[in-house]
């Protein structure tokens, strides 16, 4: 964002043991255990979570033969919901239902337009749709700052429970974090929401403390905070029933917690339990890979990159670039120089970052992007000398 004056700005995040995140990594542990056995495995896995059951659905193409219960399972009991008195636990009642992709589908990601048209042998995006890539100048990591804060609060949360810093803390949180502009630049924390779901018998004094020593000190550096900044901590008091007992999860529900926090366009696709034909989570990807290499090339201190495509079509209907008026080449050169030099094509981004392996689980809590170790946050050389050619 290039405003100027005063504002403030927050995101969100919440921890693995969130119902809505259970179901994203039982999606994404399914994919991974496909990849493992079948890199051409196509899946759109889908999960419910509700007090005592799960249920998984969706269509999966794949020779791979995967036990999608014991699966989830230790899914379930990775994340720590292994005791009764949760009132969910790695014995509920698991459900299946899969089917195979539907063959209309099928035969556009197998032969995109362009081969039946006498092109090349390619293959077509999954689905219509637009996808949106972002990278700022405001952290290490090349994005927004409140939503790696509450990132970074979130999976703090579940460190300290693991680890028995607080034991007494449960699978299930959330964090918020508000940040204050001047002219542009983040200058302070101005608020920090933490919900922490916690044993009964637990002090709720102690728990106050603990988290504002644990967890907040720890995460937000001390010159983000000042006597200003409102700290709420369970705000409402007692959190103790959480997780799927006290509300139903969904896979796909957090998708502004998985990418920039809402301080940039989401296409509305979700990413997990989706292989890498599905340009929701494909081209989502490539487009933040690009993003990032772009402001890391100096070429913008903001880009945000959108990608649209044509079910069935290899190559991308649009692309659009906002440097929000920090760019150094117009946003329309930039725009179609990437459109003439990046391949954008599905099998080309798969291949580019390379998707066929399992490396998902490693996305579906705490973001999918700002994290070390995945191919579409790595910075590129050569792309990096290609992009200072265009404005030296």
């Amino acid at each position: 964002m290039n405003k100027t004056g005063r504002w403030l700005f927050s995101s969100e995040s919440v921890t693995e043991g969130h119902p809505d995140k259970i179901c994203d990594q039982i999606s994404d542990q399914i994919l991974d255990e496909l990849l493992k056995e079948d890199p051409m495995s196509r899946c759109a896995c889908e999960t419910t979570a509700e007090p005592g059951a799960v249920h998984i659905m969706g269509e999966i193409t794949s020779a791979a033969q995967v036990d999608y219960s014991a699966a989830a399972r230790r899914v379930i009991r990775r994340i720590g919901y292994t005791q009764e008195a949760y009132g969910f636990t790695d014995a509920c009642r698991i459900t299946c239902s899969i089917h195979s992709q539907s063959p209309d589908i099928a035969m556009g990601v197998d032969h995109a337009l362009e081969s039946r048209q006498g092109d090349q042998k390619d293959i077509g995006a999954g689905d219509q749709g637009m996808m949106f890539g972002f990278a700022c100048c405001e952290t290490p990591e090349y994005m927004p700052l409140a939503i790696m804060l509450a990132n970074r609060l979130t999976a703090r949360l579940t460190q300290v429970r693991k680890e028995g810093i607080l034991p007494y803390l449960r699978p299930d949180g959330k964090a918020q974090v508000t940040v204050q502009y001047d002219d542009g630049a983040p200058v302070r924390v101005q608020a920090v929401v933490v919900s922490a779901q916690h044993d009964p018998q637990v002090d709720m004094r102690q728990l106050t403390d603990d988290i504002a020593a644990q967890v907040i000190r720890a995460v937000i550096p001390a010159d983000m905070l000042d006597a200003d900044t409102k700290i709420y901590i369970n705000p409402t008091g007692r959190f103790v029933l959480g997780g799927p007992a006290a509300d139903t999860g969904l896979t796909g529900r957090k998708i502004i917690a998985d990418t920039y926090g809402g301080y940039a366009r989401h296409g509305g696709g979700a990413f997990s339990g989706k292989d890498a034909t599905k340009v929701d989570r494909s081209a989502a990807y490539m487009a933040r890979f690009i993003a990032k290499n772009i402001v890391a090339s100096g070429a913008a201190r903001s880009c945000e990159l959108q990608l649209s495509y044509s079910i069935g079509v290899a190559r991308p209907v649009s692309v659009h670039i906002d440097t929000n008026g920090t760019g150094k080449v117009d946003d329309a050169v930039l725009a179609d120089w990437i459109a003439q030099n990046i391949d954008l094509r599905p099998a080309a981004i798969i291949e580019a970052l390379d998707l066929r392996k399992p490396v998902f689980s490693g996305t579906a809590a705490y973001g999918h992007f700002g994290k070390p170790g995945f191919t579409w946050e790595r910075i590129d050389p050569q792309l990096i000398a290609k992009l200072r050619a265009l404005y030296a």
